[in-house]
């Protein structure tokens, strides 16, 4: 739980950079690899990795993926050394990951491997009596953020009662800029 958290967007690196940030690259390996550079992996050794939006990863670096996920150790791109991780792995998607196996565009074996323990969760227009509580954390956030006191604002009852009753199809995110 001390240990470092990593942060992997696999829906907004390159798929030709999303191998160098997960596993690291050694200098020279590639055009524009001035220096030596860990990737998420060897960063997080001892804590956790977060793979938002797994359902994007490209089926080429699947397996590579899961040979991590199996062996418990990475090879910078460029070395022929491996090196021992420790990580816990956190994935996220908004996909459908059995349909996409069955598509074939998600592995199955790495689905079984990410699937130890499976959260889902409810759309926001499913859990309204979150959104106050949401309302008044996000409020907070955002005057925070623009340097006003914490009670500078607070919103009307009727303004609270209109966004509890919108259906968000935008999810939390479309609440927070709402808010924001």
């Amino acid at each position: 739980a001390k240990g470092a958290f990593m942060v992997v967007d696999c829906g907004t690196i390159a798929s030709t950079l999303i191998e160098s940030e997960l596993f690291g690259h050694e200098k020279g390996s590639f055009t524009g690899a001035v220096a030596r550079r860990p990737g998420a992996f060897e960063l997080a050794n001892g804590g956790t990795v977060f793979l938002d939006e797994i359902g994007e990863l490209t089926l080429d670096l699947q397996p590579k993926l899961l040979r991590v996920l199996e062996g418990k150790e990475i090879r910078r791109i460029g070395s022929s050394e491996t090196r021992k991780v420790d990580v816990r792995i956190i994935a996220a998607t908004n996909r459908d990951l059995r349909a996409e196996v069955e598509k074939g565009t998600f592995r199955e074996d790495l689905f079984f491997r990410l699937s130890v323990i499976q959260v889902r969760t409810p759309s926001l227009r499913d859990r309204k009596e979150d959104i106050p509580l949401l309302l008044d954390a996000f409020l907070a956030r955002t005057l925070e953020q623009m340097g006003a006191p914490p009670t500078a604002k607070r919103l009307s009852e009727e303004a609270v009662q209109s966004l509890v009753m919108h259906d968000w199809p935008g999810n939390v995110r479309e609440l927070r800029n709402v808010v924001e």
